[in-house]
């Protein structure tokens, strides 16, 4: 009786100990490949369902870095943009060889060709993004993300272009359903670029060696056909 009367009070020490320990829980780490990173990433764009899908692929290569991020997004768009323009090409053969009507083939053509000066946009935005250099300045940052930013809106203004051109098309038929369709699936990948690069550029960017990081703020006004209407940038500079 003695023995059990004594074990009490050192059960109940040892319990006290390990209680600390139970209730503790450590928080979750975040993915190594990246996945919660593009996760949070595509909820800034438009499409984040699709944004996730199409870029966690990638995950290994992406990690946690913006800029790498925004130039994937670019290339994925650029590719489908390229397939689709081989598309519309084999389209518009198919039509003139089995004799569709003039307007039909037209139309056919005018996209193909925006898609084509969408093309030499997204080209021009990707080779902005891998030349990217730290010069010490906000200012030449914004110059050169501006451009990445005027060439990707460029794009997405010609893909409107071109389904702007089937509104006229009254006839209902494959041709157009498919290709409309085809396109509006470019154009969400398009903009799922440009909000990444936007959100990027919001990001704080090392530009000097003396442990000082400006941020420059990217502010634009959107609009659901043009990507932007108005934008204007802030710069804030910290100790880092």
């Amino acid at each position: 009786m003695l023995v059990a009367t004594m074990m009490k009070p050192i059960l109940l020490l040892l319990l006290s100990s390990l209680l600390p320990s139970i209730l503790t829980v450590d928080p979750p780490l975040p993915s190594p490949d990246g996945s919660d990173f593009i996760r949070t990433s595509c909820n800034s764009t438009l499409y984040p369902v699709l944004c996730f899908s199409s870029l966690s692929t990638f995950a290994n290569s992406i990690h946690n870095d913006s800029n790498r991020l925004a130039r994937i997004a670019i290339s994925l768009t650029l590719s489908n943009t390229l397939h689709l323009v081989s598309y519309l090409k084999n389209a518009y053969g198919n039509c003139v060889d089995h004799g569709c009507d003039g307007p039909t083939a037209a139309i056919i053509k005018d996209c193909s060709e925006n898609l084509k000066d969408a093309v030499d946009e997204m080209r021009d935005s990707m080779k902005q993004m891998k030349e990217l250099v730290s010069t010490g300045s906000v200012q030449s940052f914004r110059f050169q993300m501006s451009n990445v930013k005027t060439w990707l809106s460029a794009a997405l203004t010609n893909q409107y272009t071109c389904t702007d051109g089937f509104e006229d098309f009254h006839e209902n038929g494959s041709i157009k359903d498919d290709v409309s369709s085809r396109v509006h699936d470019v154009r969400k990948l398009t903009s799922i670029a440009l909000a990444l690069v936007n959100r990027y550029c919001n990001g704080p960017i090392p530009l000097r060696p003396t442990g000082v990081i400006e941020r420059a703020l990217w502010t634009c006004v959107y609009s659901f056909r043009q990507p932007y209407v108005s934008c204007y940038w802030s710069q804030e500079s910290t100790d880092a």
